[in-house]
């Protein structure tokens, strides 16, 4: 994918674009911890149907800025990036589509700057109101102090366990935890969906930036809700589409029925067979076929 980098607010973007000069923009918004390569299956697709696609490295990923301030990574900063984005392509607004972490910013740049979103499409993670009381102390209560994002929270302690083996971080099949970065042993099998040239791609990144600044995406979670009590009784109004993996995880604790109510105009919700959570790379096709039926839809 023709790579460049594009200066927006006050950082730069290594962006990945097709199809320039064609029809809508679609931005593509990656998860943690993954890249704009993980949508190396969705640009050719979507620029073939006639879309002008850009995938960012977001910020703290890949060779996109990363700001050394944990606070530089907390969802107004976040929602102000793509803001730039848009203004550094001349573009009034986009469809955005999301995956993990990309998809609650997709959510929320829909309802911070509804005017830059013409439509809205998460993958994975579920637009999810305004908690009533910061999150991670719930989290922690409810799910304990082994759970991944509470785990993330203390600065340095997930970085140095992530980045000991990248390769093991990357394949592992199990929670990123602190038992899970206390046990020794070979970096487990591949996926099947995962060739060794795409894997290389991930751990060469990986082990040049490290993972602290995504991590420092999930340090923002309670900064966000306290940034974001004035828009808390907002809602999703934009033509929106969910889509998940049939195992992911995620929706143990994220449960889609959230969205009732505050996604408004929810044309699809997509449950894939036998998909995990890296829904969009395991099943390219089935996810392709849900975006171009939703984006013709519009």
């Amino acid at each position: 994918m023709p790579e460049r980098r594009i200066a927006a607010n006050g950082i730069e973007l290594s962006v990945h674009e097709e199809g320039e000069g064609q029809g809508p923009l679609v931005v593509l918004c990656h998860g943690f911890p993954e890249l704009a390569y993980s949508w190396r299956r969705q640009v050719p697709a979507l620029s073939a149907a006639g879309f002008r696609v850009a995938a960012p490295d977001m910020r703290g990923f890949g060779r996109s800025s990363a700001p050394h301030e944990v606070e530089a990574y907390d969802v107004v900063s976040l929602c102000g990036d793509l803001c730039g984005l848009l203004d550094a392509l001349e573009q009034e607004s986009a469809i955005f589509v999301g995956h993990d972490w990309g998809a609650s910013l997709a959510w929320q740049l829909a309802v911070m700057h509804p005017e830059r979103v013409r439509a809205v499409a998460g993958l994975s993670v579920p637009f999810v109101p305004r908690a009533p009381a910061p999150p991670i102390p719930i989290m922690r209560r409810h799910l304990g102090e082994d759970f991944y994002i509470v785990w993330f929270q203390q600065p340095g302690v997930a970085d140095t366990a992530l980045a000991r083996d990248v390769r093991r971080t990357l394949t592992t099949h199990r929670q990123w935890t602190a038992r899970w970065a206390d046990e020794d042993g070979p970096a487990p099998e591949r996926p099947p969906w995962l060739s060794e040239g795409e894997l290389d791609v991930y751990v060469e990144a990986f082990e040049r930036t490290g993972f602290t600044g995504g991590l420092n995406w999930y340090r923002n979670i309670d900064r966000n809700w306290e940034l974001t009590e004035a828009i808390a009784e907002r809602r999703v109004e934009q033509p929106a589409l969910f889509l998940t993996g049939e195992r992911d995880p995620v929706r143990r604790f994220m449960p889609a029925e959230a969205m009732r109510g505050w996604v408004t105009d929810l044309r699809r919700a997509v449950v894939v067979p036998g998909a995990g959570h890296w829904v969009q790379q395991e099943e390219p096709e089935a996810v392709n076929a849900a975006l171009l039926d939703f984006l013709g839809g519009l």
